[in-house]
């Protein structure tokens, strides 16, 4: 296995023995006991569905298994299994493993009444990402009164893979090939079972998500099989709606069948699922990461995007243009320096969903964030760079570089987010007014330079309209 950056934390799975410290809370697999620091109750590396290992890995999940006493959750779990990317803006706190869906929860420890639940979906390429960067830790929301959930997806090859013998078996009835997509369905699913005995509120959940996990939410909003599973979702530079270059089943599967051929597996060999499935999980990433994920076009392809299959996942694009979704109320934005740039898929896609939410009659509220930490001294929102603030975690990232005007820009933009999963609307006391999105003002919010946030016509529109389709 793996080492990197950080110190591994240790997986939290023993049980304790005596009085746990913390809260300790009942699931529906057993009791869990957490921490408790600066008024902020945690539970960590809580098993949400049984180790995607062994006859398990390209399965469903499966149902975790119960223990008896009082297990410690004051750890992560591991991060999903993945070579890590070194340039990450959240580099990983734990070593990668493939036993890895597990959820952490954060909550005010003194808090009576039931919580607005968000629940974060990270991004990473679907080859990289986890629970556990700390400025994804959820500390600092719980101190403004909700309940924060965050859980671990399989990525690369583990969490995207169709093979002609898997198809042949179908021991899930139709799901297939999106696991990555599975995982998160089971974890929204965890909570609206077991996130009631933490003192959240099942029927108020907000699913927040970027890049990768901002395309995680569309797909979650539009999915057959997450109805009723979240009252609420945040699209951060999520793209168009559109699928990430896996074309179906079929040609996932010859993926697959192109990947089984790299480790000398023929397609038309009886074992082939069980020589794939004794792969180790280091040859099973075999070198993908952001990095690598992009092959030349004239090389094989043997890592498959998730891909709408119609049980799992649609096209998320057209089922917002067709108003076939929940009527959920959205959040939706890119950074202004984004991938793409200015008029580029997740700039231009955001603003395009967000129109075709509106357009369906949905609350759609669409944002720019232009906000650059003072300690980067130069314009230009990147890509993920909006996380920290959104987050109110901005002091952790930039640490002893963040300055006062860092500090406010979180509070602020932190503030809208709360407001918005505890009621649906981010508009609140001393917050400048953030208006529906509608196509025909085309008015957004802009978290500008400056720190402030200034609502009015998106000074992107004309050119966005004016550019040729932006490819992804």
């Amino acid at each position: 296995m793996m080492k990197f950056g950080m110190v591994a934390l240790a997986f939290g799975g023993a049980l304790l023995s005596g009085t746990a410290q913390g809260q300790t809370v009942a699931t529906e697999s057993g009791k869990v006991a957490g921490s408790t620091v600066d008024g902020i109750a945690s539970w960590k590396g809580i098993p949400f569905a049984a180790p995607p290992v062994g006859p398990l890995r390209w399965r469903a999940p499966q149902p975790a298994a119960r223990w008896s006493g009082v297990r410690a959750a004051t750890d992560y779990g591991h991060d999903c299994m993945q070579l890590p990317f070194p340039s990450d803006a959240a580099p990983l706190g734990t070593t990668p493993a493939e036993d890895c869906l597990t959820v952490n929860v954060w909550k005010p420890a003194a808090a009576k009444a039931k919580l607005p639940v968000i629940v974060w979906i990270y991004g990473g390429g679907f080859v990289n990402g986890g629970a556990s960067p700390p400025t994804y830790a959820g500390a600092n929301l719980a101190k403004q009164g909700v309940m924060f959930v965050s859980f671990n997806y399989r990525l690369g090859r583990f969490g995207t893979f169709a093979h002609p013998q898997l198809t042949a078996q179908d021991p899930d009835r139709g799901r297939l090939g999106n696991y990555g997509y599975m995982d998160q369905l089971a974890a929204l699913q965890w909570v609206q079972r077991n996130i009631a005995a933490f003192g959240g509120d099942p029927k108020n959940v907000t699913i927040v998500g970027e890049s990768a996990g901002g395309m995680s939410v569309n797909t979650m909003v539009t999915s057959p099989l997450a109805k009723g599973l979240f009252a609420r979702a945040i699209v951060m530079s999520g793209g168009d709606g559109g699928s990430r270059g896996t074309n179906g089943l079929a040609d996932a599967e010859k993926i697959g069948v192109d990947f089984a051929a790299s480790k000398s597996i023929a397609r038309d060999d009886p074992a082939a699922l069980a020589k794939l499935r004794a792969l180790s999980p280091d040859e099973v990433v075999n070198g993908l990461n952001l990095a690598a994920m992009f092959t030349p076009p004239s090389a094989v392809k043997t890592f498959a995007s998730p891909y709408a299959d119609g049980v799992v996942a649609v096209d998320a694009a057209a089922a917002y243009r067709s108003g076939a979704f929940p009527k959920v109320p959205i959040m939706i934005g890119a950074t202004d320096n984004d991938i793409g740039g200015a008029t580029g898929y997740m700039v231009a896609g955001a603003r395009q969903l967000a129109g075709a939410i509106a357009a369906a009659g949905a609350p759609a509220y669409h944002y720019r964030f232009s906000y650059v930490a003072e300690s980067i001294g130069k314009p230009g929102a990147g890509h993920a760079s909006d996380i920290p603030f959104f987050f109110d975690t901005a002091a952790i990232k930039y640490g002893d570089a963040t300055t006062a005007r860092d500090r406010q820009a979180a509070r602020t933009i932190s503030a809208y987010v709360v407001n918005f999963a505890k009621t649906g609307d981010p508009n609140g006391a001393g917050l400048p007014r953030w208006p529906r999105y509608d196509r025909q003002t085309d008015a957004l919010l802009d978290f500008t330079a400056s720190g402030a946030a200034v609502a009015g016509k998106d000074p992107l529109g004309a050119a966005i309209d004016a550019a040729p389709a932006p490819t992804r």
